[in-house]
């Protein structure tokens, strides 16, 4: 049964009108991803600011790969760290990570504040484990001298020994997980809170000292426990381009994106997406017959599509974008259905809804279909060119662009029948910006390059829309990108936009924010977006004329500068610059003052920032 959600996401273009930046910028790996300096040490030496950045230079490339992997696919927490790399690639991860593991590090100095008793204890857990608890030593695995051991393993020496605690506590209540089997979620299930502070204090007492970790023959490595984590797997080869009509089509709707939960089998359903109504969760559309659509006929799937209705007559939440793909003809929906017959089938069932009471009820869908569903074929308009037609099919149907791109009511409906007006995206907390604003400034080409490679000249995409761009909209053919464009294009903006929090500021306090911005800007910012606000092609996007900065609602440049990102790896940028979060390092005072001179500066007019609604960004999930 289909029940999934249409995940078109933000729209965070940085189109300028200004001319294109001449400024110079590394095309180094470095600098591509200097963002990670900003936590963990321009040489990944670690530091410590509201909270402990571990460090990363030296430990083993295949360790930091498997780490950055394990990040990606959530099964690792750290909500910034998730976020950062969520649209890389495997081959850039593993390119970040030999940069890394060449670094010579450096450590801070041991401390040996714990009591001697306690750092005796931590001594033995590492040297010799505990054969009364099947707890094996740690130097068995990271090496005698604690330094690591190639692929997998990392050094323990030049931790913080607060870090090295909260690490093994995410062990044993497994809020951090590895590769199956999880050998250090195992050998932590058997510490009490006790061994923790001892081994803790014992490795935070030591001077670091070994050779960094030698590389080991392939098979060699000889553990106590079965690790899943001990080898890197290889990236996984570049997705390749459509092969067929029907795998084509299911890529321009992004059922991927919906279908597919992090690291899980393609298409297998089980994404949790939330609305303000309850969590619903993506269906198995593999064509397994006991939890896919093995079963359905391409009736039941054209059903599904067309009028929101399950094989068995049930009734779809709107949160499926029905409501958009009736628009796509029934020659393109039998090619999608014949396209997913061909995935491998996955037997994994379906996981029922979270929906509180009363939308639990799907009687009570009758009566939203009756008020806001309205089933039909996209038609042609004959006044507009085959072009335009093409363009207008896929913003309105297929793409269902509106799905985020458009302002909802009380009850979840889209407001009104006009383009993609803009609106925030509920429980995301990202604003999609009008597309008819977004667009207006830029140039056929400049929309074409930015959805398909996440970047163009003056500009790039950050936030949820990255997903969007990495996993459907770079596999389209340039024609129906063209299209797209020349449908954006020509569009009207809408006549409002929602404000932001309608947190005022006086003139007094914008003009005190415009002037701390302004040092903030030139220490922070201006070394990548230039001192002029220019940026530069294709690296660091322009703000001066930036109409994605220049909204009422403040919500997403107040986003990316707390939680940073990096645009897509795609086949036309597949190592993307980053952009650092500030989150850590910025006071909310400071995060405003910043947003407000972007906004404020080089002929921007937009209204500033005000440290309240800094708050409230804060206290949303950064994904």
């Amino acid at each position: 049964m289909i029940r999934a959600l249409g995940l078109c996401l933000l729209f965070a273009t940085a189109l300028a009108t200004l001319p294109a930046a001449r400024a110079a910028i590394p095309d180094t790996l470095e600098q591509r991803i200097a963002a990670c300096a900003t936590c963990h040490g321009k040489s990944g030496e670690g530091l410590r600011a509201n909270e402990y950045y571990p460090r990363i230079a030296g430990k083993p490339a295949g360790y930091l790969y498997n780490q950055l992997l394990n990040f990606r696919e959530r099964r690792r927490q750290a909500p910034v760290m998730n976020h950062m790399v969520a649209s890389l690639s495997d081959a850039y991860l593993r390119e970040i990570a030999e940069y890394y593991a060449k670094l010579t590090p450096t450590h801070p100095a041991p401390v040996a504040a714990a009591p001697g008793p306690l750092l005796a204890r931590g001594q033995a857990l590492m040297s010799q484990g505990d054969t009364t608890r099947k707890i094996p030593a740690c130097a068995a695995c990271h090496g005698k001298a604690l330094s690591g051991m190639n692929p997998g393993i990392p050094g323990l020496l030049g931790l913080d020994a607060q870090y090295i605690a909260a690490q093994l506590g995410a062990w044993r209540n497994r809020t951090r997980s590895a590769h199956a089997p999880d050998c250090m979620a195992d050998v932590a299930a058997k510490l009490v809170p006790g061994d923790v502070a001892a081994i803790a204090a014992w490795l935070g007492a030591q001077a670091q000292s070994g050779a960094p970790a030698a590389p080991l023959p392939p098979g060699s490595l000889r553990l106590p426990v079965k690790c899943g984590s001990t080898d890197a797997p290889p990236p996984a080869a570049e997705v390749p381009r459509p092969a067929s009509r029907g795998e084509y089509l299911v890529r321009a709707g992004n059922c991927f994106s919906c279908h597919t939960t992090r690291g899980g089998p393609p298409y297998a359903g089980g994404r949790a997406i939330p609305t303000p109504f309850g969590t619903l969760y993506s269906s198995n559309i593999t064509p397994d017959p006991q939890t896919g659509l093995g079963r359905w006929s391409a009736d039941d799937f054209r059903r599904a599509l067309h009028e929101g209705k399950s094989k068995d007559g049930s009734l779809l939440y709107p949160g499926f974008p029905y409501t958009n793909y009736t628009k796509v003809t029934r020659e393109d929906v039998d090619a999608m259905y014949e396209y997913l017959r061909t995935l491998p089938a996955v037997a994994q069932p379906n996981r029922p809804h979270a929906m509180r009471f009363p939308y639990d009820k799907r009687s009570l869908l009758a009566g939203w279909r009756a008020l806001y569903f309205k089933p039909g074929t996209y038609a042609n308009d004959p006044l507009q060119s085959p072009q335009w037609n093409r363009g207008a099919y896929l913003v309105e149907g297929l793409g269902h662009c509106n799905a985020c791109h458009a302002a909802r009511n009380a009850l979840g409906a889209v407001k009104g029948d006009g383009p993609p007006a803009g609106g925030l995206i509920p429980m995301l907390n990202w604003y999609a910006p009008d597309l008819a604003l977004g667009s207006a400034a830029a140039a056929n080409a400049e929309i074409v390059a930015l959805l398909k490679s996440g970047v163009s000249h003056r500009g790039a995409v950050f936030g949820p829309m990255a997903e969007v761009v990495q996993d459907s909209l770079q596999h389209l053919v340039d024609e129906d990108l063209a299209a797209i464009a020349v449908y954006l294009k020509s569009l009207r903006t809408g006549a409002t936009q929602e404000a932001g929090s309608g947190a005022q500021v006086t003139p007094e306090q914008a003009e005190a924010a415009m002037q701390l911005g302004a040092r903030l800007y030139k220490d922070r910012c201006s070394d990548c977006h230039q001192p002029g606000g220019e940026g530069v092609p294709r690296a660091y996007p322009s703000f001066a004329g930036n109409a994605a900065l220049l909204m009422r609602n403040p919500v997403n440049a107040i986003r990316i500068t707390l939680n940073g990102g990096f645009p897509p790896s795609t086949r036309g940028n597949p190592r993307p610059y980053g952009m650092p979060p500030f989150a850590h390092v910025m006071s909310d005072d400071e995060v405003a003052a910043v947003v407000t001179y972007i906004r404020g500066a080089w002929g921007n007019r937009a209204a500033p920032v005000s440290p309240a609604e800094v708050a409230a960004a804060r206290g949303v999930p950064v994904d």
